[in-house]
């Protein structure tokens, strides 16, 4: 487990963390949201020990990073995936990860074919794609078999199929016991791979809550209702005070009335109904919404174009 307690971090008269507290729980993936600037990074390397915190503590496994025994046995992480020497091929550069950590040669093989780079096993690092870098990084995470994984953009640069794979990989490990921990700006892949959300903005904790929760609680929630008749359908739910919106093949949107008053108005008025859904926002539309006031980087409109006399 991971767990920060009133973490912050502060450069020069900038406080980038600011009494930041959660908690990482093995057994599911918990992502970690936040614009760029809410401190995301800042908290990952103090996580790993490497910036030291100003205020507060953060753990693994009950104790800081740096007094962890045989840390890539307990910790995997990917924060760069070019961060490898680019004369040094795949295979040597895991041998040499296994080597100074106790691990035995054949985990480089087994990691190697986990992350589907054996056939590339003695290429150089230097001549790898963005995507397959961040199989290589996921393979060096990997290697030391650790009970926790703390993992920045996993799925940058890689294909569909990439991203497939490491979905299924998350929650494979996260199903095994594991402590897992996403950071990713993708918000529709993590909407399929988390369970769980932690989300700052300006260093300060926004939501700390299960996936769904987070989404359901947030949404602008509307109805989806399909009728043979859907212009007298329209013309009640606007009597009863909804907000209707039409949808294509004679769909409506509603918002205000809740599912089941709009299945009794139809039924009330005697109108047949082919669907009747409730539908939520997606995670990219609540985590926009919840995280608008804590955007620092916002493009400006374009400036006007301006024409010059000959």
């Amino acid at each position: 487990m991971i767990e920060a307690e009133t973490l912050s971090k502060r450069y020069g008269p900038r406080l980038a963390v600011d009494r930041l507290s959660f908690r990482v729980r093995p057994g599911r993936v918990t992502g970690f949201l936040g614009p760029n600037g809410a401190g995301k990074s800042t908290t990952i390397r103090m996580i790993l020990g490497l910036d030291a915190p100003s205020g507060g503590k953060v753990t693994v496994n009950s104790v800081p990073y740096a007094r962890l025994r045989a840390p890539l046995r307990e910790v995997g992480s990917l924060l760069d995936a070019r961060a490898v020497h680019g004369g040094r091929a795949a295979h040597a550069h895991l041998l040499f990860l296994a080597q100074s950590n106790g691990l035995p040669r054949s985990r480089v093989d087994e990691v190697l074919e986990m992350v589907g780079l054996t056939s590339v096993a003695g290429r150089r690092a230097k001549g790898f794609s963005l995507g397959m870098a961040q199989r290589l990084g996921i393979a060096s995470a990997l290697i030391g078999d650790p009970g926790i994984l703390l993992l920045d953009e996993p799925v940058n640069g890689l294909d569909t199929e990439g991203i497939r794979w490491i979905r299924g990989l998350l929650k494979r490990l996260a199903g095994e016991g594991r402590t897992v921990f996403v950071s990713s700006h993708l918000m529709s892949e993590m909407e399929l791979t988390a369970d769980h959300l932690i989300v700052i903005g300006r260093g300060r904790l926004i939501a700390d809550t299960a996936m769904r929760d987070f989404i359901e609680r947030n949404s602008q929630r509307v109805t989806l209702v399909r009728s043979p008749r859907p212009d007298q359908l329209a013309t009640v739910l606007r009597g009863a005070g909804g907000l209707v919106q039409p949808e294509q093949a004679g769909g409506l949107r509603v918002s205000g009335p809740d599912a089941a008053t709009i299945g009794e108005l139809a039924a009330r008025h005697g109108i047949p109904l082919h669907e009747l859904a409730p539908r939520y926002s997606s995670l990219e539309e609540v985590y926009s919404r919840m995280t608008q006031s804590s955007v620092d980087y916002r493009p400006g409109a374009p400036a006007a174009s301006k024409e010059v006399a000959a």
